[in-house]
């Protein structure tokens, strides 16, 4: 596979690399995790309300680090690597989501104090 660039700087993937990039969504991250933290410290939400909001501000969080740190978008440059996020997010998802459910049974199971402790 010849390459199109003898010189490594001239490559599309590290013309990406913007310092103000990076630091704009190194500030987004911070900025969200701050809010969450702050969330939880100072109680600034009702109990019901709190977790569905960390959720939110996390999951923005993640969105700001994937778009401005690792510049994911749909262009020629990164589209491979869009890719293989997409394939490797539903595998998470999962790994994720069981562990939740076996850590949720074991507790209902050897605690005796889960759905099936009152039948």
């Amino acid at each position: 596979m010849p390459h199109r660039h003898r010189n490594p700087l001239e490559h599309p993937e590290v013309q990406l690399a913007k310092t103000r990039n990076y630091l704009t969504g190194f500030l987004v991250a911070t900025l969200l995790m701050a809010i969450s933290l702050l969330i939880v410290t100072h109680h600034l939400l009702p109990p019901d309300g709190r977790e569905p909001m960390i959720l939110v501000i996390a999951l923005g969080a993640v969105v700001a680090q994937l778009r401005l740190l690792f510049r994911l978008d749909w262009s020629a440059t990164q589209r491979w690597h869009t890719v293989a996020l997409a394939l490797i997010l539903p595998l998470f998802v999962m790994l994720i989501g069981l562990s939740l459910w076996m850590f949720h049974s074991l507790d209902a199971h050897m605690l005796g104090h889960g759905l099936g402790a009152a039948m």
